[in-house]
């Protein structure tokens, strides 16, 4: 194999499978110089050698992730269409220094999953509905949906997402694969369109935990236009690899967090119960239960600060594209849907949107309130304390309920998730598939505490080697 020849492979599956066959509307636009990159480091590589394990790989990335190239970023927005961002985001520099490919962006939730409280995760108004590679009616997640859909479908070698809350580890349950929520800092935000710089992150949508872990490692350190990667420094691992232990679990005290995050689906509860037994078995003590002090009492703040961080930190993205953007603000954007409701609204609104417009700024008393609640609650009160004072080296709980049908009329059907605690407090999450309901892939997420990257990658890679899960998708058109 050469990197043009895999890229070539990797266009064609998508050509014959993603706007034609099972159509799942996973990617948005493919990279028209992807081959000439593609050359260009095959013959590096005979020249000198490859530049690490990235070298010629294929990587897909959400439509939200800027590209100084021929690709547009717009977050699957036609307020966005044709923007070329004027420099790359800090982990696509990265990427294209590691020797990556840029395959193709991939399609998302619209302005990733905050513009209405009745979406359908995974629609945007340029890539229309994405859908899950296990059962074709069923919903991929979001709002990393077509990161999750294609890396599951093998339209790439690895992909990149975005969470705030659950929109890297959602996907990951919903289509079987790995998926890495880091602590807020460890990669860099620069570049990528917000929501709010407390919980934003980057992070890899990948088959294995490996290739998670090598991803992991060709993104993550500080950079200079995102302050908050400074923290990271003294915490970055050169080679997350190094991490990948299958008797990683041997003597881990791994905490189960079952109030609020298990009852809503039985037969998840089932596959989880069997994970949990596989930790035993693997060499963990099992401590449970392991409840995660006041989960679920601060969903009301976490949703009032991504307002107040939405209206301001969307506006600043807006302004890096200098003065011939469409648009320049919320305001300005929420004009533009309005003016084409029926392009990019004909299923449901922006009445999140209209919220965010009416906060004020990010000094308002009501904001620093909120903020101070989600810090206090998640952290110190919340996975700090039950950490320390159960000794645990981690927490799991499953990740979410199986994919449920999608519903363009009503919105999404969510009985339940765990990606809260560790999204409000900007803590590390791997979610990694445990097993099926029916057909449809369920994960298992761990949980830990600031850097923890290193032992949770030992963990999941443990409990992946242990059971191995991972089936690849059959493209269902129905669940029988």
């Amino acid at each position: 194999y050469t990197a043009r020849r895999i890229t070539e492979q990797y266009l064609e599956r998508i050509a014959a499978m993603d706007s034609a066959g099972p159509t799942l509307h996973s990617i948005i636009e493919t990279n028209p110089d992807a081959l000439a990159l593609a050359g260009g480091l095959d013959r590096e590589r005979a020249a000198k050698g490859p530049r690490g394990p990235l070298h010629g790989i294929p990587v897909l990335l959400k439509d939200n992730i800027d590209t100084a190239d021929r690709m547009t970023t717009t977050a699957g927005s036609l307020a966005l269409e044709g923007s070329i961002a004027p420099r790359d985001s800090g982990i696509v520099e990265r990427l294209r220094n590691a020797g990556a490919i840029l395959l193709a962006k991939t399609n998302l939730s619209e302005w990733a999953n905050e513009r209405s409280t009745r979406s359908s995760s995974g629609w945007s108004a340029r890539g229309g509905q994405c859908r899950n590679p296990f059962v074709l009616d069923r919903n991929p997640c979001g709002s990393s949906s077509g990161s999750a859909a294609a890396v599951s479908a093998n339209f790439g070698a690895v992909a990149v997402g975005t969470e705030t809350d659950g929109s890297i580890v959602c996907p990951a349950s919903a289509n079987g694969i790995v998926g890495i929520k880091p602590t807020v800092g460890l990669l860099s935000r620069a570049g990528i369109i917000p929501i709010s710089h407390t919980q934003d992150t980057p992070g890899p949508l990948c088959r294995t935990v490996a290739d998670a872990a090598a991803l992991l490692g060709a993104m993550a350190g500080v950079d200079p236009r995102d302050g908050a990667t400074a923290a990271s420094a003294g915490h970055v691992a050169e080679d997350y690899t190094k991490f990948l232990d299958p008797a990683g679990l041997r003597g881990a005290r791994i905490g189960v967090a079952r109030e609020k995050f298990f009852g809503y689906n039985d037969a998840t509860d089932r596959v989880t119960e069997s994970a949990l037994d596989a930790l035993r078995q693997a060499g963990a003590i099992v401590v449970d239960p392991a409840n995660i002090p006041h989960a679920g009492t601060y969903d009301a703040a976490e949703l009032e600060v991504l307002l107040f961080e939405l209206k301001a930190d969307l506006a600043a993205y807006l302004a890096s594209l200098g003065p011939n953007a469409r648009v320049r603000t919320l305001a300005d954007v929420i004009a533009f849907n309005e003016k084409e409701r029926d392009r990019e609204m004909p299923y449901f609104g922006q009445e999140l949107f209209v919220q965010a417009e009416a906060k004020g700024p990010l000094t308002s008393k009501a904001y620093r309130k909120a903020l101070s609640t989600c810090r206090r609650l998640s952290r110190a009160e919340g996975l700090d304390a039950v950490i320390a004072k159960l000794r645990l080296d981690a927490i799991v709980a499953p990740t979410g309920n199986p994919a449920w049908p999608i519903d363009l009329v009503n919105g999404d059907h969510f009985t339940g998730s765990s990606s809260t605690p560790a999204a409000v407090a900007g803590y590390p999450s791997i979610s990694v598939p445990m097993g099926y309901v029916l057909g449809l892939p369920v994960n298992l997420s761990f949980i830990g505490l600031a850097w923890s990257e290193p032992a949770l990658i030992r963990y999941a890679y443990a409990l992946e080697q242990i059971t191995m899960q991972r089936k690849a998708p059959r493209f269902l058109p129905t669940l029988a």
